[in-house]
């Protein structure tokens, strides 16, 4: 009864909160979703991973051994993804993209600071920089058919993971005023990144659900046996293994809806996967979260 409670108090503010940001648009009321994205991922989110890596207390070697395994992780969940795609002759363009790239920011970062705290936003911030790297290259080139390494200089979440990771290194600190405003601007993304999430689902429409569901599973399915299996591989430490597995099962990304639709892929499709997934992940990520406790 007691897990049960825990799990409880750590998912429901999460989807709570979606919930807001998804009835707020239903009944009507504006909510710029554009604006409210770039604010948050040129501003809040990387002082958020800044100040997380600058301020972690998890030694160097869990935190390298930890990086370690979430990119061996994700290059594997590409591999063995690619192979369905093959195998069931999906269209790569549209499919491989979402059957790889989960929410790890919007929904995953919130998770692990309310079930892991300090030590758990440090290695899920770790995950979610290597995740974006993967998506700004490998990710657009599946989709798009053509590269976008040169995007990936110019997002301010990978200048803040290197700075972060060399304050941290270093053993530096940003003066107090700019760590507390840093620290401000930080914890307005957890909020905000929920709220989105709920209003960007309740303004997809998709007319492909079928395939989505059973594909939804699939990739639930897959990624925590990866997940699971990477983390026991690299023997990570209670804090590690819980966020390595609640990050790899995270729905798939709205991203990889904007994406198929700026680059002409199925994005009705992907809108679908995107929708399913999400509506899973309300009663999987409680079941991974009490499994992971």
């Amino acid at each position: 009864m007691n897990l049960i409670l825990t799990v409880f108090e750590i998912a429901a503010p999460v989807f709570l909160l979606a919930g807001i940001g998804f009835v707020w648009v239903k009944l009507g009321f504006e909510y710029r979703l554009q604006f409210v994205t770039r604010f948050a991922m040129t501003l809040a989110v990387p002082s958020l991973i800044f100040v997380a890596l600058m301020q972690t207390e998890i030694p160097g070697g869990d935190l390298t051994r930890f990086t370690a395994a979430t990119i061996v992780a994700n290059i594997i969940l590409a591999f063995v993804f690619w192979c369905v795609v093959r195998v069931l002759k999906l269209e790569q363009r549209t499919y491989l993209s979402p059957l790889i790239f989960g929410n790890t920011g919007n929904l995953g970062l919130p998770l692990c600071i309310f079930a892991f705290g300090q030590a758990g936003l440090g290695y899920a911030v770790i995950f979610l920089s290597v995740t974006a790297l993967f998506s700004f290259t490998y990710g657009i080139y599946l989709v798009a058919g053509k590269g976008a390494f040169g995007q990936v200089i110019r997002q301010p979440m990978v200048w803040a993971t290197l700075l972060g990771a060399l304050f941290l290194w270093q053993g530096w600190e940003t003066p107090l005023f700019l760590t507390n405003t840093l620290d401000l601007l930080g914890q307005m993304a957890v909020p905000m990144m929920l709220v989105t999430v709920g209003v960007a689902i309740a303004r997809l429409t998709s007319r492909s659900l079928g395939q989505a569901v059973w594909l939804s599973f699939l990739k639930l399915l897959v990624c925590f046996i990866l997940g699971w299996g990477v983390a026991v591989v690299f023997e990570l430490d209670a804090i590690a293994f819980g966020v390595l597995v609640l990050q790899m099962c995270t729905p798939v990304a709205v991203t990889s809806y904007l994406l198929a639709e700026r680059f002409e892929a199925d994005a009705d499709a992907v809108a679908g996967m995107v929708m399913v997934s999400t509506v899973l992940s309300v009663a999987a990520l409680p079941a991974i979260l009490a499994i992971v406790l």
